[in-house]
């Protein structure tokens, strides 16, 4: 059911539907780009070129709305009548308000997030509605195809005087006759009718000044030139006398008159009468054996074969064996024209040497070198006295060539040749022949070259995005070097040779190299590195390097002969090395890596024997060059700043702890955040005198490299200041005055701080400061756990301190544990290790040394909560061992 004028006629002009396309989409982001690509991928395969633009965009914002605004799944049809195209956009919300067409106010402003689409449909749409169901409600637009387009319908080539038909005397439509200059010799009275001017008004003016000819961006045929030819068919305005411009088909048709000299005749009525002048689409003439067979077949099934290829380049080869059978020629070649139509580049040949690679390219326009005859239909009747007249031929031995333009609505698509190995073989009757066989295969052409170019980029897009992906997820050098040669190699080319620059004294260095055939690697690399690097040259785009070619065919000829008896034994033997010149015996080139505007490396990229690169494969090799470049580069920088870093908190630590006479000690130490050496926890053990030696074991408030600047500062200033002979609360006293001094860089210390004695009997003395940290456990020989000091003020709050020593033994046997807060204080949900499950834990290591008192203690604190510490951890185990039994 539709709401208020919605209704008003769904359906297209033409009510027979003659062709439907549907499909469902699900309530997904990525849905809407495929749903575009539906929409037209199917008007491009009904011929509604004219309307895909409008249809792609109406699509996106219908579906847009169902499947990311209403979170429903799409459903698209596509129905298809002789005039018009209707799409429909169904989703499952019904009860989703969409404001009446004939009110424009209530759609709301353009800037909104939604309901754009209804203001699209009502800008570019012929007609457009919505129909509710109890289920779903669907949105439908149509769009009428505009009338023909002024253009070319078909055309002939020039011919000689003598060859032009005489004219038919009797004309019931408008007949102008202009002579060799462009000058109108004769005017009707239909076309005195017509256009308002009499014959006097107009004799001897010339006829481009009324003729309004469309000229199409990027084509050379004008009016002047249409007038030379030897048919023409088309649609173009003439001016009248009151300066409004007629729409006129015309039919011309060059002529000799009756004194022998040439002129064209033109036929002309108005656009809408087109079919008394249009000519009837035709099939090529059959020969008198086929009899009736091929009455009835389309034309382009006659010329190409029925089924007709599927494929683009199954349909080049095709075409072009056709026309060479045609003509009854040597060789054929079909050349498709580059995005911007500036180049024609090679699709497809049969008969002419290998050297003439697919893909290869060459200019439109004239002049030396070019194929200049791209743009009309052309005959050389000997190419040894028009050099470079076709550049493809040359040195083929090929003498006579007859080409033609391949033209879509009068835009130059590609260009299809035939020739022969003898001169004078090709006339102006053949290059009609395949003109009108140019002619019939062209829209086809065209539509299978845009399904290859979308894709291409399609896949070009997907490529990119996945190397984009995969090059951000890794700092590691050497890793993006490997993902880099991965990625070439077999995508866009069979080898690939990483080079890279250190600095910009360096010289380029062979860094990776990777083939398709890992047999082949060892072999490519020993030639690569026999021969020069390519020149570090920032100019971006490919360019050829030839030397690896050249040393590869050097090297093989070199092992022939050996193998010959002719030279010295080869090194490797001549299966490696033909092997290996022909792995690099195609075209090789060469990108910069360019990143923070220098060079920093070559991606080299090669084919194997005859073989070259295609310009949508090197424009990708490009795009990939320039990400993989700044990915190797980040790499570089990490792993230099990491390099530093690493460095930096290396020189935080102790460089080792000393032997301490009578007394075992060991240390274990984690440093929260990956890639920290050194955290907010630090440990020292280091001689102040003879037979003393100092302790400490710290918490600096915080993680990271903040927390580690703190740490440096407090264990060399420990280390000093012990040194100079001070107790352990000036020691402290003076580290506290040091760190306030920091001002706002200053962090919260806890600070456990001794000297330590060993004794001649066997036991320790040791002098203890505990300033805010958690205290330290001594385990006794029968297993029984206290903690052996009391707690004082911790460092970088207060100016003045008061801090006092401790002096305790330690017995043959007992051990001293002192840990940081991130033992004591780890989680598991709710429940916290503490000091209690320390100590606990700390009463079943009686009897082992102080390695594995440490050990014992760390595995305990790790499997108390199954996730990564969070904080720094360091545990400083010290133990009297027992003396020896007699």
């Amino acid at each position: 059911m539709s709401t208020g004028d919605l209704s008003v006629e769904t359906r297209t002009r033409s009510s027979v539907i003659t062709a439907r396309a549907a499909a469902s989409f699900d309530p997904v982001g990525r849905s809407v780009a495929t749903a575009r690509g539906f929409v037209r991928d199917t008007l491009q395969g009904w011929g509604f070129t004219d309307v895909i633009d409008d249809a792609v965009v109406l699509t996106s914002e219908l579906v847009t709305n169902a499947v990311v605004h209403a979170g429903t799944t799409a459903e698209v049809c596509c129905l298809r009548s002789e005039d018009t195209v209707r799409i429909e956009v169904a989703d499952r919300y019904p009860e989703r308000e969409i404001p009446l067409q004939q009110s424009a106010s209530s759609m709301g402003s353009p800037d909104r997030e939604g309901g754009r689409g209804l203001q699209l449909c009502a800008a570019l749409a012929t007609r457009w509605g919505v129909e509710y169901t109890p289920t779903h409600k669907e949105v439908w637009f149509q769009l009428d195809l505009p009338d023909r387009p002024i253009g070319t319908r078909s055309a002939g080539p020039p011919l000689p005087v003598d060859l032009l038909p005489r004219a038919d005397g009797r004309i019931r439509v408008a007949v102008v006759q202009i002579d060799r200059n462009g000058s109108v010799t004769s005017w009707s009275e239909d076309a005195d009718a017509l256009f308002g001017y009499a014959a006097e008004q107009v004799t001897g003016k010339q006829f481009t000044d009324f003729a309004a000819w469309p000229h199409t961006p990027g084509t050379g045929t004008g009016i002047a030139e249409a007038l030379q030819l030897s048919r023409w068919e088309g649609s173009y305005g003439l001016r009248g006398a009151d300066g409004r411009v007629i729409p006129v088909y015309a039919a011309h048709l060059r002529v000799r008159d009756s004194d022998g000299e040439p002129s064209t005749l033109c036929l002309l009525v108005r656009e809408n009468e087109r079919a008394v002048l249009q000519t009837p689409t035709r099939g090529p003439a059959s020969d008198a054996a086929s009899g009736q067979e091929g009455q009835g077949r389309d034309p382009f099934d006659t010329f190409i074969g029925s089924p007709a290829p599927d494929d683009l380049d199954g349909l080049l080869q095709r075409t072009v064996e056709r026309s060479r059978d045609m003509l009854d020629g040597d060789a054929a070649f079909l050349l498709l024209a580059t995005d911007d139509e500036t180049e024609l580049e090679v699709r497809a040949s049969t008969g002419l040497p290998s050297v003439r690679q697919r893909f290869a390219r060459v200019p439109v326009e004239a002049g030396t070198g070019r194929y200049g005859s791209a743009r009309m239909p052309t005959v050389h009747e000997d190419l040894a006295t028009v050099p470079d007249a076709a550049p493809l031929l040359n040195g083929t031995g090929m003498r006579s060539v007859v080409t033609v333009p391949l033209k879509v609505e009068g835009r130059l698509t590609g260009s299809l040749g035939v020739a022969a190995e003898s001169p004078g073989r090709y006339t102006n009757e053949e290059a009609m022949r395949l003109q009108f066989a140019a002619d019939r295969i062209a829209l086809a052409v065209e539509s299978a070259r845009l399904g290859e170019l979308e894709r291409l980029r399609r896949g070009s897009l997907s490529f990119l995005v996945e190397a984009s992906d995969l090059l951000a997820g890794t700092l590691d050098r050497d890793q993006t070097l490997a993902l880099m040669a991965q990625m070439t190699v077999p995508t866009l080319a069979t080898w690939c040779a990483v080079y890279t620059i250190a600095d910009q004294s360096s010289d380029p260095y062979l860094s990776y190299v990777l083939h398709e055939d890992e047999e082949r690697i060892d072999g490519l690399k020993a030639l690569l590195s026999r021969i020069d690097p390519p020149d570090p040259v920032p100019t971006p785009g490919a360019r050829i390097w030839n030397a690896p070619s050249d040393a590869a065919h050097q090297a093989a000829l070199r092992s022939s002969m050996r193998s010959l008896g002719l030279g010295e034994p080869a090194q490797l033997g001549i299966g490696t090395t033909l092997t290996t010149a022909a792995a690099v015996g195609g075209e090789t080139v060469v990108l910069p890596l360019v990143a923070r505007n220098r060079v920093i490396g070559m991606l080299t990229l090669g084919k194997p024997s005859d073989e070259h690169f295609r310009q949508e494969i090197l424009e990708l090799a490009e795009d990939l060059s320039r990400r993989a470049a700044l990915a190797l580069d980040n790499a570089r920088l990490y792993s230099e700043r990491m390099a530093i870093s690493q460095s930096l908190q290396r020189s935080l630590l102790p460089p080792g702890l000393p032997q301490v006479p009578g007394v075992e000690v060991d240390v274990i130490y984690r440093a929260a955040g990956e890639g920290n050496e050194v955290g907010g926890d630090f440990y020292d053990l280091f001689p102040i005198r003879d037979g003393a030696y100092g302790f400490a074991i710290g918490d600096v408030c915080g993680t990271g490299p903040e927390a580690a600047a703190v740490t440096g500062l407090a264990r060399h200033a420990l280390r000093l200041l012990a040194r100079e002979g001070f107790g352990g609360p000036a020691v402290l006293e003076r580290l506290n005055a040091a760190i306030l001094d920091e001002g706002a860089r200053s962090r919260f210390l806890t600070l456990l701080y001794g000297e330590l004695w060993p004794q001649e009997d066997g036991s320790a003395i040791l002098k203890i400061v505990c300033a805010g940290h958690p205290l330290p456990l001594r385990l006794r020989q029968d297993g029984t756990v206290e903690p052996y000091a009391e707690p004082q003020p911790l460092l970088g709050v207060m100016e003045d301190l008061e801090l006092y020593e401790q002096t305790v033994t330690l017995d043959p046997g007992d051990v001293l544990l002192c840990v940081t807060d991130g033992v004591t204080e780890r989680r598991e949900g709710t429940r916290m290790l503490g000091d209690d499950g320390l100590a606990d834990v700390l009463t079943t290591c009686t009897g082992l040394t102080a390695g594995a008192v440490a050990a014992r203690i760390m595995r305990a604190v790790e499997r108390f909560a199954s996730d990564a510490p969070s904080d720094d951890m360091a545990i400083l185990a010290m133990r009297v061992p027992e003396p020896p039994s007699s």
